[in-house]
């Protein structure tokens, strides 16, 4: 038994890297092959993505957030039963967590797990060079297997023949596909980056225009043969890959404590690793849209309210009065209650909209926020607890993300903070992780995989407070 995996990476940021990736989950499922899909760093929208085409969870890899034995075994735990593993990759080849290390990049990832890459080179107005592009991306890193290119908006055949005869001279490095400039295939965008999978379906992705650009243009069983492995006779990936063939269930879980998770298009950014945890702990998640339901789900002993776009949809959420008094009224009986970015900003007073409209909220933590054309925040975090909380005991170490263009605009002064942050640069002083009762509130997106105790914590915190 055989299985192909690769990751699929950019020489920079907008070289068409997302497109080629869904382009190639799209061909390959056509074809009838079980993809399963990854991304690297700490995206929430590209996974949507992944999982409307192959209808498979897609998974976050990170090398900053996560070690290597995580991200091992959820690379591993989900491409056991693929025909094909894709991995996206994150910006360039080789940008990650700082400009001096290589942590949290697509070129960790590849090499932790083991996996070849397929490098995407725009090639527009670009001739012999994409050649020494090619060339310098496989020499930086001797370690790093390159598979082969992708060359990225070629604008003529004969804009394609002189690419190949510019690659003669690199018999190492293979042209595995030649696509043609096609600027209606680009996937719509806002703020916080592309179109959610929640706002959009297969038709409106042009899923079957992807898939025909890719097999028109790319070599894929090339690219199949190239980065075959074979699997291990238990059903597993080969240990070469890092692999682990068992993954033992813990005691708690299948015990059932309904805990709800907000679910809709307004609130969409979940880690699947994250929701795994709570359900190994001990969780049966109950999903609700805070759109939509009336009242909250019926027995539950906690609630989490993800990331997403709560300001495109702050008038249906707002008029939607009864669940918003049933989730301050929850607050005040003491139900545990966790909320990040998004959120956050659901709980708060109010949202202050671009127009400066003002939208009434849950009303549990006494801020205003308010929406700014440019982000406010953007870069990983880490965050250590100064006190007891739902998340478990002060102390304790996590690493998220933060990425967002609100602001709280209005914050009585003196409100504790519980979170004591770091970023990428050292600096400290963030005032995130805001405490009232047992409700946790933040802008930071944290990665539980980074500290899997924690879900046990929250878990039994709910368990114990219901």
């Amino acid at each position: 038994m055989t299985v192909s995996a690769f990751v699929i990476a950019g020489t920079h940021s907008g070289c068409g890297k997302t497109t080629v990736s869904l382009g190639i989950m799209a061909a390959l499922a056509r074809r009838g092959l079980t993809v399963q899909p990854f991304k690297v760093g700490p995206d929430f929208i590209d996974p949507g993505h992944h999982t409307l085409i192959t209808g498979r969870p897609s998974h976050n890899l990170d090398g900053w957030m996560m070690d290597r034995a995580c991200n091992r075994n959820i690379f591993n735990r989900y491409a056991v039963d693929a025909d094909v593993a894709v991995v996206e990759g994150v910006m360039g080849l080789f940008d990650g967590f700082s400009g001096s290390d290589e942590s949290g990049s697509t070129a960790q990832m590849a090499k932790g797990l083991h996996l070849p890459v397929v490098l995407v080179i725009n090639a527009a107005s670009m001739a012999r060079s994409a050649a020494a592009i090619a060339l310098g991306f496989g020499a930086f890193d001797p370690r790093l297997s390159l598979a082969g290119v992708i060359l990225n908006r070629v604008g003529s055949p004969g804009h394609a023949e002189i690419l190949k005869e510019a690659f003669e001279s690199l018999p190492e490095v293979p042209i595995l596909g030649s696509l043609p400039r096609w600027d209606n295939l680009k996937i719509p965008s806002r703020h916080l980056g592309l179109i959610t999978a929640d706002d959009v379906d297969a038709e409106k992705l042009r899923t079957d225009e992807l898939a025909q650009w890719i097999e028109e243009g790319v070599v894929l069983d090339g690219l199949l043969e190239r980065t075959r492995r074979q699997k291990m006779q238990e059903g597993g990936i080969p240990h070469a890959l890092g692999a682990q063939s068992s993954f033992p269930r813990r005691k708690n879980e299948g015990r059932g404590v309904r805990i709800a998770i907000a679910r809709d298009e307004a609130f969409c950014f979940y880690y699947h690793e994250n929701l795994r945890l709570l359900k190994e702990a001990g969780a049966e998640i109950v999903p609700f849209s805070p759109l939509r339901a009336r009242s909250l789900p019926r027995g539950i002993k906690g609630l989490i309210l993800g990331g997403g776009y709560p300001e495109l949809h702050a008038q249906a959420l707002s008029r939607n009065r009864n669940l918003n008094r049933e989730i301050r009224q929850a607050a005040l009986d003491g139900m545990p209650i966790y909320a990040e970015c998004g959120g956050f900003m659901f709980l708060m007073d109010k949202i202050e909209d671009l127009r400066g409209v003002l939208h009434p909220m849950a009303g549990i933590f006494p801020f205003r926020c308010r929406m700014e054309e440019r982000f406010k925040a953007l870069g990983y975090r880490e965050v250590m607890t100064a006190k007891d909380s739902i998340l478990g005991p002060a102390g304790i170490t996590i690493r998220g993300h933060e990425f967002h263009y609100s602001a709280i605009s209005q914050e009585p002064a003196g409100y504790f903070t519980i979170y004591r942050v770091t970023d990428r640069k050292g600096r400290t002083g963030i005032r995130e992780g805001f405490q009232t009762g047992r409700v946790l509130g933040s802008y930071i997106h944290l990665h539980w995989g980074s500290n899997p105790a924690v879900a046990r914590h929250f878990v039994e915190y709910c368990r114990r407070c219901g």
